[in-house]
């Protein structure tokens, strides 16, 4: 069953966001917003804003922000069609289904795969918990002493042994097969038939950090000779591997709330440790850590605990996420289990407190790979020895903060009987080249399309540059939402005109609603973004939590609202036009010095001339503006 998009709209607007959320946060009034502490992160001075006039939040500090919805989803754990039957219970709207289960088809592509993947995910999970044939799985997580209540909060799941038993569900629920190809729940053989993937093992659903299904892993139950132990969803529009850390969505609150994760290998280790009471744990999930991973975590934490198997593998795996985690500033520790210990076998012997006790003697990354080195015979001669320390100062060169560094190569020149000088000439050597690879040369994402903005994970950087600050004010105008400054501003400007890729999307959007005629309502344009790095920009932007110009300051208090606005688009308006002009008068200039040729010179100063005067003119008109 379905909820009507115009119903959520009319649920959405049936409500004050400031009402819901006043119930779990003590809110007090600043300006024309309202401020509180944090429900998803700790913290002592208020950077939780909520805005009644835009019906949404945003916390500066740890970059939580949504409508009313995703309040309540991330507030109290449930999904979004839970969150939307709440609010309307409490509005006294009564729902009215979809009875009928069918994509729309006004779907976009990712939509359809992500409700594809829901759907898979209440089949297999009633495969395991309902079933008959899925005894022997229930069987499974009974010995590894999983609880149902925990298998009900990952969402694990069976899938028949057979071959067509997904393919014929999927049909009869009139899902389609070749989308469900695509997300590798199925395969195709040699003569075009479908059969299913997964078959006879158990499913562990791998979700989004805002807790959307996106991708499957299948285990096998029996270690199978010729059969591999796991089978992984291939990567697809709305998965991408190396981006995603199993369980984020279960942990992100309590990570937020310890400001600490705890980084383990596999699924089971991960469940494991949550069902007794470690729920700041994430897994890499059968792959190495990639920067990516390291950057979605940073979002949450700067702290991070590496635990890992106690077998070479584990070692190398450790070794190699504490250079990745270090490029990222992270504050690491890592903890060695027993021999012969991982994860999961280990809090399943011990108790949380044990396991805390561990934790606490996690060493730092120059205390275990000096012990690594130590174990491995590295100290055994003068040649690796060198080779050892070289590795450890290599390490050093990713340390941005300047005391942090100095402290590591007095620890390093104190254990070897090194002068520190020699430790610092070694590091100069690293940093060099690093230095130039480390320059940023645009401040903002490189392409102005939207699939770009999905696929580029870096974060959005903040410029202090006039132009891009300049649009940044525009921008706010824009999503003020009067209908007389957006009117205005669509005049003079598209949102190609915006130079910064960030901005041209944002300005897109905008664009998009007017020539529609619709009314833009702050708080259903946020929950349309799925990218959390634009969600979060384009919070900060609405809550004005950085200055974007003197302007805003210039005009006097007791001026109604909407003539301060006017007043600044004005003032904007001409500013960013003054700006194109003189971009074009300087580049035709910059060729005026350069051409030798008498003609072009001639036309060059004629055209000059008459951009000069289009830009006194065009000056003039916008600032004769007369607002409706």
């Amino acid at each position: 069953m379905r909820i009507p998009e115009q119903q959520i709209e009319q649920i959405l607007n049936s409500v004050d966001i400031v009402d819901i959320i006043s119930e779990h946060v003590k809110l007090r009034k600043r300006g024309k917003n309202f401020i509180g502490l944090c429900p998803f992160h700790t913290e002592k001075t208020p950077s939780f804003s909520v805005s009644s006039e835009k019906q949404i939040y945003h916390c500066f500090g740890c970059h939580a922000g949504g409508n009313v919805f995703k309040f309540l989803m991330e507030f109290e754990k449930i999904s979004f069609v839970e969150s939307v039957q709440e609010v309307a219970d409490r509005v006294g709207i009564e729902i009215q289904y979809d009875e009928k289960y069918n994509f729309k088809s006004s779907q976009t592509e990712q939509e359809i795969l992500y409700d594809i993947n829901t759907e898979a995910a209440k089949y297999f999970s009633n495969n395991l918990l309902h079933s008959k044939e899925g005894e022997i799985a229930r069987n499974y997580f009974a010995n590894r002493n999983i609880k149902t209540q925990t298998i009900r909060t990952f969402g694990l799941g069976y899938a028949f042994e057979g071959w067509e038993y997904f393919v014929q569900w999927a049909s009869e629920n009139k899902i389609d097969l070749d989308k469900a190809y695509q997300l590798g729940l199925i395969g195709k053989n040699s003569e075009g038939n479908f059969f299913d993937k997964f078959m006879g093992r158990i499913i562990f659903p791998i979700f989004s950090p805002n807790g959307r299904v996106v991708a499957f892993a299948g285990r096998v139950i029996n270690n199978r000779e010729g059969v591999a132990k796991y089978l992984n969803s291939p990567e697809s529009i709305i998965y991408y591997k190396g981006k995603i850390l199993y369980g984020l969505s279960h942990a992100k609150d309590e990570i937020r709330k310890l400001d600490r994760a705890v980084l383990v290998e596999g699924y089971m280790d991960l469940i494991s440790l949550y069902q007794n009471g470690i729920k700041n744990v994430v897994a890499v999930s059968g792959t190495a850590l990639t920067d990516d991973q390291a950057q979605l975590l940073s979002r949450y934490t700067k702290n991070v605990v590496l635990l890992f198997d106690s077998d070479l593998a584990g070692m190398k795996a450790s070794m190699r996420s504490i250079e990745i985690l270090l490029k990222k500033d992270f504050e690491i520790k890592i903890v060695t289990l027993p021999q012969g210990e991982d994860p999961d076998s280990y809090i399943n012997k011990h108790s949380k407190e044990q396991f805390d006790e561990l934790v606490q003697k996690g060493e730092n990354f120059f205390e275990f790979l000096t012990a690594y080195y130590s174990a491995t015979g590295m100290f055994e001669d003068a040649s690796k020895t060198a080779q050892a320390i070289r590795s450890l100062v290599k390490l050093l060169a990713l340390v941005d903060d300047q005391l942090k560094r100095n402290l590591l190569i007095k620890s390093i020149a104190k254990k070897f009987g090194l002068r520190e000088k020699v430790i610092e000439s070694e590091l100069e050597k690293f940093l060099k080249p690093s230095s130039d690879l480390n320059k940023k040369t645009n401040p903002v994402l490189t392409t102005a399309t939207a699939e770009k903005l999905s696929t580029d994970n870096r974060p959005i950087e903040k410029s202090g540059n006039a132009d891009y600050n300049l649009e940044r004010e525009l921008l706010k105008l824009l999503f003020e939402g009067s209908k007389e400054i957006t009117d205005v501003i669509f005049c003079y400007l598209k949102p190609e005109d915006f130079s910064f890729d960030i901005h041209q999307y944002l300005a897109q959007i905008t664009h998009d609603v007017y020539l529609n005629g619709e009314d833009l309502l702050v708080n259903s344009i946020v929950d349309t973004i799925e990218d959390e790095r634009v969600k979060s920009y384009l919070l900060e932007l609405i809550f004005d939590k950085y200055t974007i110009s003197k302007s805003w300051d210039e005009f006097t208090p007791s001026e109604p609202e909407n003539v301060i606005l006017k007043k600044i688009a004005i003032d904007s308006l001409k500013k960013f036009i003054g700006n194109q002009y003189d971009q074009k008068i300087k580049a035709n200039h910059d060729s005026l010095e350069q051409t030798t040729d008498e003609l072009e010179r001639i036309r060059l100063m004629k055209l000059n001339k008459d951009l000069m005067q289009e830009k006194i003119s065009s000056l003039k008109e916008i600032e004769n503006i007369n607002f409706n």
